[in-house]
């Protein structure tokens, strides 16, 4: 860890970047917790955007968890055929309808969530935050595994550690909204190729934008 990471206050410095996106709803555009559920198994490694667009006749033809139970592949794959990796995905689908059952049944801890197929720590955090319940780590998608190195909060290029780096660094009060705050900034500023420094709420404390890491 170089002298710029040490002397950093990074619950101080992160501040502005929780105001400007606190409680900004994911992307995926979901109406409650089994629509979420389904549409990040169905996001990795896919867009948002895509799994967005056929979100809605899918959940027109299986509305509930329980509904969901009744599908097999070959329902699910005119809805979901053109998603990358649509076979694992629509047998991780049907193994999480078989285990879960009803919508009420959910799982909303870390635990209960990574026990079921096609959901990880990534996607477990994403369920967690969006459902209001306390934390039990960061959310870290490919804009936060670009954005926390370049910040020098992380040095890793690995979601898991950097996950670990993030929790280390950060108190727990801050665990829910930083994750897609960081996301969000990947999102619209911190561009993979020219990012916009200029439009940065945390540029002064940023490694990346002060010349330190590349």
């Amino acid at each position: 860890m170089d002298l710029f990471q040490e002397s950093t206050d990074w619950a101080k410095a992160l501040a502005p970047l929780i105001k400007k996106y606190k409680d900004q709803k994911h992307p995926l555009d979901y109406q409650n917790i089994y629509q979420l559920m389904v549409m990040v198994v169905l996001s990795a490694q896919d867009s948002d955007k895509h799994i967005n667009e056929l979100a809605p006749e899918l959940f027109k033809k299986f509305p509930t968890m329980k509904s969901l139970t009744k599908a097999d592949k070959s329902t699910l794959e005119p809805l979901i055929g053109k998603v990358r990796f649509f076979d694992n995905k629509a047998g991780w689908l049907l193994e999480i309808a078989d285990t879960v059952q009803e919508d009420k049944n959910i799982p909303l801890t870390m635990s209960g969530l990574t026990a079921l197929k096609g959901i990880g720590r990534k996607s477990a955090n994403v369920i967690l935050r969006e459902a209001g319940v306390p934390p039990e780590g960061i959310m870290v998608d490919l804009h936060v595994v670009r954005v926390a190195p370049r910040l020098g909060i992380a040095k890793s290029k690995e979601a898991n550690k950097i996950e670990k780096e993030l929790m280390q660094a950060l108190p727990k009060r801050m665990w829910q909204e930083i994750g897609m705050a960081m996301s969000f900034l990947g999102r619209d500023i911190c561009r993979p190729t020219h990012p916009k420094h200029e439009l940065c709420p945390v540029k002064e404390h940023c490694a990346f934008c002060q010349g330190k890491r590349q």
